[in-house]
């Protein structure tokens, strides 16, 4: 993988994670931490999603391939997931596939929120891992391009231990308004990205669409 294409699946990563969108969420389930217990709250969400994106990145496809699921119909698949992730955002909802209304209940009585519900499922949940999983696809078994693939990946922890360490200071500069555009552009964005992997998995499995 080059530059390029790095760089390509960074940006569509930290889209689709959306941590900056996900801060109002952070501050919510972190109300009445102390400073030193909300930091330890953002390092373990960015530990989180560092790990379960890490993991998937390599035992994805074999997964898939024990159960007989080919890349393709598991992109289509993926890619609608997605696209319903992307209208929610677009219209600044949490999405069901993030988090559904009996989980954010429960996240307010849990202490390690750090990893459920912020690192699993708000961060790196089924949309995040669906495009983990294909892009580590698209390198056919290549172990240099999938170790290459963690890049992104540790890069999109990183801008989650930012954004949440900053979470404070960002909620008050950007406020529910500014927080809910990016959101939207996001959304906009993995709207995009969803029509490409639904319109490659159709593709290679009708490959008749596109004569």
């Amino acid at each position: 993988m080059d530059i390029a294409e790095l760089a390509k699946a960074a940006l569509a990563l930290f889209a689709i994670v959306d941590p900056v969108g996900v801060i109002p969420l952070f501050l919510v389930a972190t109300q009445g931490y102390s400073q030193a217990q909300s930091r330890s709250a953002a390092r373990i969400a960015a530990l989180t999603v560092l790990g379960v994106l890490t993991l998937f990145a390599f035992l994805g496809e074999p997964i898939l391939g024990f159960f007989g699921i080919r890349l393709a119909a598991f992109s289509v698949a993926g890619g609608l997931l997605l696209l319903l992730l992307a209208l929610s955002m677009v219209q600044a909802h949490v999405s069901p596939q993030r988090q559904t209304r009996d989980e954010a209940v429960e996240a307010e009585a849990r202490d390690a929120v750090g990893v459920v519900p912020l690192g699993i499922p708000l961060l790196a949940g089924p949309g995040a891992i669906t495009h983990v999983i294909v892009a580590a696809g698209a390198t056919h078994g290549n172990w240099v391009q999938q170790m290459a693939l963690l890049i992104p990946v540790a890069l999109v922890a990183l801008s989650v231990w930012l954004s949440f360490r900053a979470a404070p200071a960002i909620a008050r500069r950007l406020g529910k308004t500014g927080i809910h555009v990016v959101t939207r552009l996001m959304g906009l964005i993995i709207a995009a990205i969803s029509i490409e992997m639904i319109a490659t998995g159709l593709g290679t499995l009708f490959p008749g669409l596109l004569a």
